[in-house]
């Protein structure tokens, strides 16, 4: 009679589990890719080294830019935003994290004005050197180049627009897509704090 019991609730568990609705998200859901994307090391604008489970517990919206970008970046970081506003008291449970690929340029310093500035709660971080850039660039498959200039010394950063969502529990869940506005992003993040 126990036997059957735990038989007939295993299989009311798995019933309900199937049954529970998958979330329907705009972005692209990679939910389960185990190629990339897994953690990183990185510091923050004190110095301190930081990793995804310094963040247990909220959604993770990880971006790589520069701090001159003249459009990619400053449009991401003001939709991410906007994406705050939208999510009023549940923005708490969010940390978005915006990543050099400028190192060189991108001091501490000024990731710890620039990055802020669009919100406080926002984050930059750099690697420590050039070998930790190509290890964190390459796990999570972003592009990045350096574009000289007409003039010696100046040039821009070619790189990857789209950014990485992970949920409460650190797993890497979606791809999103630059610029798709605001809604869009904060109806994904939603089905994310579920």
């Amino acid at each position: 009679m126990k036997i059957l019991r735990l038989c007939f609730l295993a299989t009311l568990c798995f019933v309900l589990t199937a049954c529970s609705p998958k979330p329907e998200f705009k972005n692209i859901d990679i939910t389960g890719s185990t190629a990339f994307g897994k953690d990183f090391s990185l510091l923050d604008p004190d110095g301190t080294v930081k990793t995804l489970s310094d963040f247990k517990g909220k959604v993770v919206v990880m971006f790589f830019g520069y701090t001159q970008c003249p459009d990619v970046c400053p449009t991401t970081l003001t939709e991410m935003q906007q994406v705050m506003v939208l999510l009023g008291p549940q923005s708490n449970k969010v940390q978005v994290l915006f990543v050099t690929v400028d190192p060189g340029r991108d001091t501490a310093e000024i990731l710890k004005q620039y990055v802020p500035a669009f919100d406080p709660r926002f984050l930059g971080l750099r690697p420590a050197d050039a070998a930790a850039l190509e290890r964190v660039t390459k796990d999570f498959k972003i592009y990045y180049k350096k574009v000289p200039g007409t003039k010696l010394g100046v040039y821009t950063m070619d790189h990857t627009a789209g950014s990485y969502a992970f949920d409460p529990d650190g797993r890497l869940r979606l791809y999103i897509k630059h610029a798709q506005g605001p809604e869009t992003l904060a109806h994904d993040l939603k089905e994310l704090l579920k």
